[in-house]
This record gives C-alpha cells, structure tokens and sequence, in this order.
C-alpha cells in the first residue's frame, strides 16, 4: 500500500473547492437571474395595481354621483 503525498492530498482538496466553487457561482447566476426576474414581475404587478386602484377610484366617484342623483329626484 503507498500512502498518499501531502501534496498530492492538497491538490485533490484544491480541486475539489474549485469545483465547488464553480458550483456556488452557478448558483449566484441562476439567483440573480431569478431576482432580476421576480424585480420585473413586481414592477409589473405595482403598476397593474395603480391603474386598478385608479379604476376604483374612477367607479367610486361615477357611482357617488348617481346616489346623489337619485337621492336629489327622492326630493325634487
């Protein structure tokens, strides 16, 4: 049986943290992409909702309006 260098035993370890390193840099990429993706879809999703709000706002009024309408023939 050979046992094994310290120097061979180092590069073996050298080798395995590259490759595990390389590992987490995949995974960095695949988060920012996914961050980047979940930042657009948020955007998207704030702006739907101010115009839903807007919307609201708009049926509110228009609906106030008609109230106040049918209560003025109520008392005309």
């Amino acid at each position: 049986m050979s046992k094994k260098s310290p120097e061979h035993q180092f590069e073996v370890e050298l080798k395995a943290l590259e490759r595990r390193l390389d590992d987490l840099v995949g995974v960095v990429d695949v988060l920012k992409e996914e961050n980047r993706s979940l930042k657009q879809r948020q955007d998207a999703l704030t702006g739907e909702r101010a115009q839903l709000l807007q919307k609201n706002e708009q049926v509110r009024a228009r609906v106030e309006g008609m109230i106040t309408r049918l209560k003025a023939m109520e008392q005309g």
